[in-house]
């Protein structure tokens, strides 16, 4: 943008430009970069310069294009109401910085909230470590998988998963047990939790890692899991729990049935539904303090006695030889975990386990009167639901959600005869039209 047309985004005149390149002795600012002519771009990008007024009507005219659709879509995207006191808190300057705010011993406000949310972690999950972030759920399991990897005796290479799990997540963890030269293998699930006994058949020394889920992909509440962590005990393999920030507050505690690690999703509290950003969760056992991808926030005494916070490990290659570097993951999703523990505190214990309960308590009832529908069953599994069901109809599903859409409801396809219905807290009030619309359509 030129000054010509509006307040400019670029912080130096052109003085002051060519001031540097003359104190550096380059000609211009080309000669700063080395770019190959093969990828190199000369030419216009043919991009009109515009007003700051100018650009926000444009995209204030593109998003008006989008669908005004009520969702309840779901499967890993969760959107509950995130109180304005989050916003408030997580946009003060302190937490906005332009570089990372977790330098060793500098940012005390910063550090302290990061450790308030492993802390809180640490409680959910009821296993002794939590690290301050990972990107989302799928980069987690990644993670957890290299970790089984080096921590287990065992000679195998398996990595054994649901067949049931969410295609993201299974591309983001074949990337990552890829390069460690493991290999995902699935097991079977049966009405939308594992089929334990197929699990126990396949089970063996050959598994590194036993991942399961609860709640499931379909939303149903694994009633077995101490089962798999026997299994995954008897074999040697490192059981991975993946689970919900706001499932964990009503859920049996991973600890109890033997998890090893937990991942998941904490991005449902904090954030608004955002279909790409995530805030992963990483909690482990004592036994793999030193094994923790990412960092840790610890809390320690400073010269005069005073509880101080620093960065207490970091095992990425960025801070240690490549060679004994855990991960190379690069970042964290440190300011979307500062909103995710806001939130949490802001609804307090008690709020968090009500949260939890509504999510049980709507998926049943919405299944209830969707299953009262000529043409269609619902939920599709016989189990207990968080969240999330699957509704099998005698139509197309996929000529069912189109329809749906086009009175105004979003659901998700998920087989010839199977759709998937998400509810929340944001979305419970829309449930009317939304079982109106099933009507109409069926």
């Amino acid at each position: 943008m030129s000054r010509a047309n509006g307040t400019p985004y670029a912080p130096h005149t052109d003085e002051e430009t060519a001031a540097m390149l003359a104190e550096i002795g380059v000609d211009d600012e080309e000669a700063l970069f080395d770019i190959p002519d093969a990828v190199a771009f000369d030419g216009e990008f043919g991009i009109d310069p515009r007003t700051e007024r100018e650009i926000r009507d444009e995209c204030a005219r593109i998003f008006a294009r989008n669908d005004d659709l009520t969702e309840f879509l779901g499967r890993g995207h969760y959107g509950h109401y995130v109180p304005s006191v989050v916003d408030h808190l997580a946009d003060r300057a302190e937490f906005l910085t332009s570089y990372t705010q977790y330098q060793p011993e500098v940012s005390q406000g910063f550090l302290q909230a990061l450790f308030e949310y492993q802390s809180m972690l640490v409680e959910l999950t009821g296993l002794d470590v939590a690290n301050c972030s990972m990107y989302d759920a799928a980069t987690a399991l990644g993670e957890a998988a290299t970790l089984a990897d080096r921590v287990r005796s065992t000679s195998g290479d398996t990595v054994l998963v649901p067949e049931q799990l969410r295609e993201g997540k299974r591309a983001v963890l074949e990337n990552y047990c890829d390069g460690a030269d493991l290999t995902v293998e699935t097991y079977p699930m049966a009405d939308g939790t594992a089929d334990v006994d197929a699990l126990a058949d396949r089970a063996g020394d050959d598994v590194a890692m036993l991942y399961a889920e609860s709640p499931t992909v379909r939303g149903c509440i694994e009633e077995r899991l101490a089962a798999i962590g026997d299994l995954a005990d008897e074999t040697d393999a490192l059981f991975v729990l993946g689970s919900d920030v706001v499932a964990l507050s009503v859920l049996e505690s991973p600890a109890a049935v033997g998890a090893d690690v937990v991942v998941g999703e904490a991005g449902s509290l904090g954030l608004p539904t955002a279909y790409g950003m995530g805030l992963g969760i990483f909690a482990c056992s004592d036994d793999f303090l030193r094994q923790v991808p990412g960092r840790l926030v610890g809390a320690s005494e400073d010269a005069d006695g005073d509880r101080a916070y620093t960065l207490t490990l970091q095992t990425r290659e960025q801070h240690i030889r490549k060679e004994r570097a855990t991960s190379n993951i690069c970042t964290n999703q440190a300011w979307v975990a500062l909103r995710a523990a806001i939130h949490a505190a802001t609804l307090g214990p008690d709020g968090l386990v009500d949260l939890a309960n509504d999510c049980v308590r709507e998926a049943a009832d919405l299944a209830d009167r969707i299953d009262g529908l000529s043409g269609a069953k619902a939920p599709v599994h016989d189990r207990h639901h968080f969240r999330e069901f699957a509704v099998r109809v005698d139509q197309p599903a996929p000529a069912v959600a189109e329809d749906l859409e086009a009175e105004g409801f979003a659901v998700h396809a998920i087989g010839d005869h199977l759709l998937q219905v998400c509810v929340t807290d944001l979305n419970a009030g829309k449930t009317d039209g939304l079982v109106a619309a099933f009507e109409e359509v069926l």
